[in-house]
């Protein structure tokens, strides 16, 4: 047998240490194969967006490259961690130091070519339905059609088999640096029982609290001055929760008697402690990670939501039309462009008068007119006696202007003044100031305007499939200044930030599935342990029910620990996000949670039948 073949061999032998590793950087390399095959694409070469969509995509790429550099890296040192007693057997069977590093080169490299290889061709498999999501959430005019991405594979080849290679070399490297004898005797386990400082124990329970208070308390600009603080003080918070806290809860929970000797307590337990000190640091890397994903991937969504949200409450009308003279001319095209289009629409049109008020020019709308646009929306009419005075705020917003227009007086011709009393709030007129309503008989008394504009809106009754090609005709013709479709500034804002947002699905979607992929390393690197540990515990009675009981339990807390803790970390944060905009992301929240748990929940029963799977076998 040759040294290559030994080599190859080695990784065939070892499918189930190296399985998660190889689908991981499998993975990876096909997630970066569909950047490329997107960036590389026919349709973006002539198109408008093709400048932000090649740098957006350009930087994702670095991104997904520089951690799969580090997830590499990381999974090839969990590698040798579990294999220190096959190098110990090797070195005593006469292998030197040099032919241990040159196998270890040459897994690598055998694993890295077949990873990429094996990405590649996934990637081509499922490159259709990437297209068309991305067609989706990009909201291109052109269609994404399936190429041939020979330039997308070259690069992904060439940039996957040379990270590989330098992995390769690095890890030679680290084991040429270090003594092999102490990496063979080294042991995973912790040295004694282990135990937490009091003293730190609290500070995490201090850190936590407090950079979870500074979050819910700040309001508006506030959020971007503490968002830096806050990071650092939940990052240390949350490694001191898993090197300090988690040991001192369990160590409280051995020491309760009636907890620690209720049924099989006592194995899951006495184990415990130890995972978690031995484990902190894995676990506070994938809650960090973790953390990152769900708060980039809400945050966007969240703020999709919140400037779409926006748009559909300040134009509550299909269409608006405002100018400051009737242009009859202009009326006449929406309408032809309505009729074109098989389009029915309920049509009002107001004159809103401005008056110099103090310092400002504000609007005074007669009751009739503001009611007419009421009732278009489906709001109730509002009743403005003769001498009345009512200040309108316009659902949603805050322009801060209200309590002002409280304070200010109307001289009518006639010598009578009006005294705003009541606040009302409403969508009936343009979302620009708040305003004032008169009844008509007061508004014939105002003294002359300093300007006045024409306002039309369109509600569509029929042919709302139409809207779109009916917007696309008028903008065409019209200023934006004047003439605005709600359907098509949503259209418009989508296109815009879908680039943000498919690039950034995608980068937290790696960043979830290595966190995943660390916990998947972190079990099964003590699987040769936990075999030993239940086949002697199995000898002195443990049933089956009762062994699956305590792998099912354990590899829960082990599993789903730092999970949990990223959970709370993102939903911290996207309720700061909702105190930056004033705007509930509530349900944005619950959603873009709820979806990675339930996936994390999945990933966790395939793991817990497999390493169930794995003990039970020795049973």
């Amino acid at each position: 047998m040759t040294f290559r073949r030994f080599a190859f061999n080695n990784v065939v032998r070892n499918k189930r240490l190296y399985a998660a590793y190889f689908l991981s950087s499998m993975f990876t390399v096909m997630v970066f194969f569909t950047f490329a095959i997107f960036a590389f694409h026919p349709a973006l070469a002539g198109s408008e967006m093709n400048s932000s969509v090649q740098t957006g995509m350009n930087i994702a790429a670095g991104i997904i490259y520089v951690f799969s550099f580090f997830f590499v890296l990381y999974s090839m040192s969990s590698f040798l961690n579990t294999r220190k007693r096959e190098f110990g057997l090797l070195m005593i069977q006469g292998m030197s130091l040099r032919q241990i590093r040159l196998m270890v080169f040459m897994e690598n490299m055998v694993i890295g070519f077949f990873a990429t290889a094996g990405g590649i061709l996934f990637g081509l498999i499922f490159s259709k339905a990437i297209l068309v999501l991305a067609e989706n959430m990009l909201v291109m005019d052109a269609a994404f059609n399936f190429y041939i991405p020979i330039l997308a594979v070259i690069v992904t080849f060439v940039s996957f088999i040379l990270l590989f290679l330098f992995i390769s070399i690095f890890v030679s490297y680290v084991l040429r640096s270090r003594k092999l004898i102490d990496l063979i005797k080294g042991n995973k386990k912790s040295k004694g029982e282990p135990k937490a400082n009091i003293f730190l124990t609290i500070l995490a329970v201090l850190l936590l609290g407090i950079g979870y208070a500074a979050a819910f308390m700040v309001k508006g600009t506030m959020v971007i001055a503490a968002m830096l603080p806050v990071i650092i003080v939940v990052i240390i918070g949350t490694y001191l929760l898993f090197t300090q806290l988690s040991v001192y809860l369990i160590n409280r929970f051995k020491q309760n008697e009636n907890i620690f000797w209720r049924k099989t307590n006592m194995i899951l337990l006495s184990d415990l402690s130890f995972r978690m000190k031995d484990n902190a640091r894995t676990f506070f890397m994938v809650a960090i990670v973790s953390t990152v994903a769900f708060s980039a991937i809400g945050t966007l969504f969240g703020f999709q939501t919140f400037l779409t949200a926006g748009l559909k409450n300040n134009y509550p009308y299909d269409f608006t039309y405002t100018a400051v003279d009737q242009k009859e001319q202009n009326v006449d095209i929406i309408n032809e462009s309505f009729r074109e289009e098989n389009i029915e629409a309920h049509h009002e049109l107001a004159w809103l008068h401005y008056f110099e008020i103090g310092q400002d020019s504000f609007l005074i709308a007669r009751e009739s007119d503001f009611n007419s646009f009421a009732i278009l929306l489906g709001e109730n009419p509002i009743d403005v006696r003769e001498g009345q005075l009512k200040v309108v705020e316009f659902t949603g917003n805050q322009f801060g202007q209200t309590e002002e227009l409280r304070k200010q007086t109307i001289e009518l011709n006639s010598g009578a003044t009006l005294n705003p009393k009541e606040v009302i709030y409403s969508r009936a007129l343009p979302a620009t100031d708040s305003y004032y309503v008169v009844s008509d008989q007061d508004f014939e008394e105002l003294p002359a305007p300093s300007r006045e504009e024409s306002y039309h809106v369109w509600q569509v009754t029929d042919g709302k499939e139409n809207i779109m090609a009916a917007s696309k005709k008028i903008v065409e013709v019209l200023p934006p200044v004047e003439f605005h479709a709600r359907d098509y500034s949503i259209y418009q804002l989508n296109k815009e930030y879908g680039l943000v947002l498919f690039v950034g699905l995608f980068i937290g979607i790696v960043f979830f599935v290595s966190a995943g992929s660390f916990l998947y390393f972190r079990l099964y690197a003590d699987l040769d342990e936990d075999k030993q540990k239940f086949h002697s515990i199995a000898k002195m009675g443990l049933t089956e029910k009762e062994l699956k009981k305590v792998l099912t339990r354990q590899t829960a807390i082990l599993f789903f620990t730092p999970i949990l803790v990223a959970l709370i970390h993102g939903a911290v944060a996207l309720t700061a996000l909702s105190h930056l905009f004033f705007y509930d992301l509530t349900k944005v929240s619950l959603a873009v949670l709820g979806v990675f748990l339930i996936i994390q929940i999945c990933y966790f029963y395939i793991v817990r039948f497999f390493y169930t799977k794995h003990i039970r076998k020795v049973l």
